[in-house]
C-alpha cells in the first residue's frame, strides 16, 4: 500500500511541476493546458479500458466529472498569477481541511495521536511554504482553493467507486464538456508551442491518468483523515521536483520542512494501521 500511495503522490507533484513549467515559461495558456490534459487523460483510459480482460460497467456520474473539471481548470488558471509555494499550500490545505471536515461529519474520529500527526504535517508545510511568500492575490487564491475543494470531493466520491479504471474513464469522459466550455471563454487568449503541448499531454496521459486510476483505488481502503493527510507530502515532492527541473534554490528549511511533513504522515499512517490490525483479527 505504501508503494502505491508513494507512486500517486510522485505523480501528482509531476502534475504541478509540469503546469509550472508549461506556464512559466510561456508554452502554452491554462486552458489550452487543461484542454489537453484532460483530453489525453481520457485517450488513455479508453485505451486501458479496451485492453482490459475485465471490462466493468462504466459508472457515468455528471457530479464527478464536474469536480475533477473544477480541479483541472482552477489549478491552471490559479497558477498564472500565484506564487508556487502558496498556491500549494492553499491547495492541499483545502484538501486537507475538507476531507477531513467530511470525515468527521460521517462519523469518522481523530485521536490524540492522529490529532498530533496532522498537526506536524501542517506546521511542516507551514514552515515549508509561509516564510517570504508574498501574499496572494484574492482572485487567483480563491481559484486555487476551488481546485482544493475540486479534488477533495474527487477523492471522495472515489471511496464509491466499483472499479477505479471504468470510474476514472467515465469522470474524465464527463469531464471534457466542462473544460471545453470554459476553454471558449478564454479561446482568444489561447496560444500553444510544441513544448507546451508535449508538457499538457505528459501531465493528462502520463501523471494523470493512470495516478487517478491507482488513487481510486487507495482510496477505497483508507479512510478520508489518512488520504488527505498523505497528500500533504505533494507540495514537498513538489519543490523537489522543481529544484530538479526547473532549477529552484533548495535550503535547508525546505529539506527540514518535508521532512517535518513526513514525519507527520507517517504517524497517521502508523496509527491507521494500528487501528485495521485489531479490526481484522476480530473478524
Amino acid at each position: 500500500m505504501l508503494l502505491k500511495i508513494s507512486i500517486a503522490m510522485l505523480a501528482f507533484a509531476a502534475n504541478s511541476v509540469l503546469c509550472r513549467l508549461a506556464l512559466a515559461e510561456q508554452q502554452i495558456d491554462p486552458m489550452s493546458f487543461s484542454l489537453l490534459r484532460v483530453c489525453s487523460g481520457a485517450m488513455v483510459l479508453f485505451l486501458l479500458y479496451m485492453l482490459s480482460t475485465h471490462k466493468a460497467k462504466i459508472e457515468w456520474s455528471i457530479k464527478n466529472g464536474f469536480f475533477l473539471a473544477l480541479y483541472i481548470v482552477a489549478f491552471s488558471l490559479a497558477y498564472l498569477h500565484i506564487d508556487a509555494g502558496v498556491g500549494a499550500l492553499l491547495l492541499f490545505g483545502t484538501v486537507q481541511l475538507s476531507m477531513v471536515s467530511y470525515g468527521l461529519c460521517h462519523g469518522e474520529k481523530i485521536n490524540l495521536r492522529r490529532g498530533v500527526g496532522l498537526s506536524i504535517a501542517i506546521l511542516g508545510l507551514l514552515i515549508l511554504l509561509l516564510p517570504g511568500a508574498s501574499a496572494p492575490p484574492l482572485g487567483y487564491a480563491a481559484l486555487m482553493v476551488l481546485s482544493g475543494i475540486g479534488w477533495a470531493m474527487y477523492s471522495i466520491a472515489g471511496k464509491k467507486m466499483h472499479n477505479p479504471l471504468a470510474s476514472s474513464l467515465a469522470n474524465f469522459v464527463v469531464a471534457i464538456p466542462f473544460v471545453v466550455l470554459v476553454y471558449l471563454l478564454f479561446y482568444t487568449q489561447s496560444f500553444i508551442n510544441p513544448k507546451g503541448m508535449l508538457l499538457a499531454l505528459l501531465s493528462g496521459g502520463l501523471a494523470s491518468s493512470g495516478a487517478y486510476v491507482l488513487w481510486y483505488a487507495i482510496v477505497k481502503k483508507i479512510d478520508r483523515v489518512t488520504a488527505s493527510s498523505v497528500q500533504l507530502s505533494v507540495p514537498c515532492l513538489a519543490i523537489i521536483g522543481g529544484v530538479l527541473f526547473i532549477s529552484e534554490p533548495l535550503s535547508w528549511r525546505i529539506i527540514l520542512s518535508a521532512v517535518i511533513v513526513l514525519a507527520g504522515i507517517g504517524l497517521v499512517i502508523w496509527v491507521s494501521n494500528k487501528k485495521e490490525i485489531p479490526n481484522k483479527i476480530e473478524n
